[in-house]
């Protein structure tokens, strides 16, 4: 594997992103219709919307997504990070990129002075 490249993502990501987000949707059951997926896309060019998107990209491929935002904690009161969706290529697992997605995440919660990154995962998703 060539070193891994992380970016945000492009308008022109659209199709090799929806692949992996299907991947993910199909990864925990979860029916997408092609509005939320028009709605969710346009949440990530939209640079005003508190959703970001952060693919991994490996020769020209896209082999990962992360997809994050703010998020008020009362309990604290403040704002913190929350990581809702984290998606890898079979072919591509294994091998370091969730943990560079993960990483990133972690490195735009310190800029954005999040002390907290929450992420929830399906409880058999062990390697998670």
């Amino acid at each position: 594997m060539a070193e891994i490249e992380l970016r945000e993502l492009r308008s022109g990501d659209r199709q090799e992103w929806l692949e992996l987000f299907q991947g993910y949707a199909r990864f925990y059951q979860v029916e997408i219709s092609p509005e939320g997926v028009d709605t969710t896309w346009g949440w990530l060019m939209d640079e005003t919307h508190p959703v970001s998107g952060v693919v991994a990209v490996d020769g020209g491929t896209l082999i990962g997504i992360a997809h994050f935002r703010s998020m008020p904690n009362p309990l604290r009161g403040m704002e913190v990070g929350f990581l809702d969706d984290l998606f890898v290529r079979q072919e591509s697992r294994g091998k370091g990129v969730a943990d560079c997605l993960i990483q990133h995440v972690k490195d735009q919660a310190s800029a954005r002075g999040w002390k907290i990154v929450r992420w929830l995962t399906r409880d058999n998703n062990y390697r998670a």
